[in-house]
């Protein structure tokens, strides 16, 4: 690859791209929300924020200087995330908040990319931190699962146009946004009916002595906040 070809990508993956028309904006939010709202679709694209809740332990686990183990994804879209290192302390704790807030999080660092014009580096990054992800995996289901979403990015990425895109985009970031909402809700359900007692929230409240009801809240504001000003970018209000 020459000097020329070299500045082309440059230009492709860090310059800017113009915003779509309002419409497109609206259209994807329906989408996301239709992605998310029934029940019987909700458990197949509930896979993908299954991919960025443990991918969240996982980077962060990192992050604070944890040995990331492996993650594994399953059919019926529960993860795990395995670290080693101190039980206790402020990486710990950190890695154990990521989980419920990385999907929201994710969302509102793509509105803020999109917001500028930074539509192919999105997908450009989304596509490097699934094939890193990808080296984490540790069995069969998580790995195709990782192999496919990472596969859509890609081919987005380099075969279709400007338009399809940005179209492609901001309805991965508006799902980000939204799915980011309903994992809390159930998580909340779930322990209000006596499930789940070894829940991130269960566990934070161990290493912390905080109640989960109030890392619950931590998780609920983290989402509906990203929600709020990820929206509010994405809408240009």
């Amino acid at each position: 690859m020459d000097t020329d070809e070299l500045g082309a990508l440059w230009d492709r993956v860090f310059g800017t791209q113009p915003a779509p028309e309002q419409w497109l904006v609206v259209v994807t939010a329906a989408a996301a929300l239709v992605a998310v709202a029934p029940n019987a679709l909700w458990r197949l694209t509930r896979n993908s924020i299954t991919i960025a809740h443990e991918g969240g332990h996982g980077l962060v686990a990192l992050l604070t200087g944890r040995q990331l183990s492996g993650i594994r994804l399953h059919s019926d879209t529960s993860g795990l995330t395995v670290s080693r290192g101190k039980p206790t302390g402020m990486g710990m704790i950190l890695t154990a908040a990521a989980g419920y807030t990385a999907p929201s999080l994710l969302g509102l660092g793509g509105a803020w990319l999109l917001t500028n014009g930074r539509i192919t580096l999105l997908l450009w990054l989304a596509t490097a931190l699934l094939a890193v992800m990808l080296v984490m995996i540790r069995n069969l289901y998580g790995a195709l699962t990782v192999i496919f979403t990472g596969s859509l990015f890609l081919l987005v990425s380099w075969l279709t146009s400007a338009a399809v895109q940005s179209a492609f985009a901001y309805a991965v970031v508006w799902f980000l946004l939204v799915g980011g909402v309903r994992p809390v809700f159930e998580l909340q359900s779930k322990r209000r009916h006596g499930g789940a007692p070894d829940s991130d929230a269960d566990q934070l409240a161990r290493l912390t002595d905080a109640p989960a009801w109030l890392w619950l809240f931590l998780f609920h504001a983290v989402s509906l906040c990203s929600l709020i000003g990820g929206g509010r970018w994405l809408l240009g209000i």
